[in-house]
């Protein structure tokens, strides 16, 4: 596990910009902020037992030594850019579904007019049209004789 030894602050300036600011130890975030417990279940291990302030979101672990802490809207507005980045996700089965369906289509006409075919011989015999029915009359009929 590594020590988080930056204190990381990020808000929206005045103008709409980012302000990142820096800090070697959580003192000076403790004098502007009001500390409202520790942090007892983040996953990162590291972070377990920081403050939780009033009036920020955090903390949250970057990168291996860094802890950010962010303003409510700074929070809302990456997390809205995030979420928009993210590629939908596409659905394969219907994609898949839909080829089928049409393979299916394209190998019935053929399959069904050779069916026909066996069908019809069978018929012609005296056999009855059910194919599994015949192919067994058949092959019982071949060894008796």
């Amino acid at each position: 596990m590594a020590n988080k030894d930056t204190f990381r602050i990020v808000t929206r300036g005045s103008d709409g910009s980012l302000l990142i600011r820096d800090y070697p130890n959580c003192d000076p975030i403790s004098q502007m902020h009001l500390q409202v417990g520790t942090d007892d279940c983040s996953t990162d291990l590291a972070i377990r037992g920081m403050p939780v302030f009033r009036g920020l979101i955090g903390p949250i672990p970057e990168g291996n030594n860094i802890v950010r802490y962010e303003s409510p809207e700074v929070f809302e507005t990456l997390t809205k850019e995030w979420i928009n980045k993210t590629p939908k996700r596409r659905r394969r089965r219907t994609a898949k579904s839909e080829l089928a369906k049409a393979e299916e289509a394209a190998g019935d006409s053929t399959s069904s007019s050779a069916a026909d075919v066996a069908d019809a011989s069978i018929t012609s015999a005296g056999i009855a049209a059910n194919s599994v029915i015949a192919n067994s009359v058949i092959d019982n009929e071949m060894s008796m004789n």
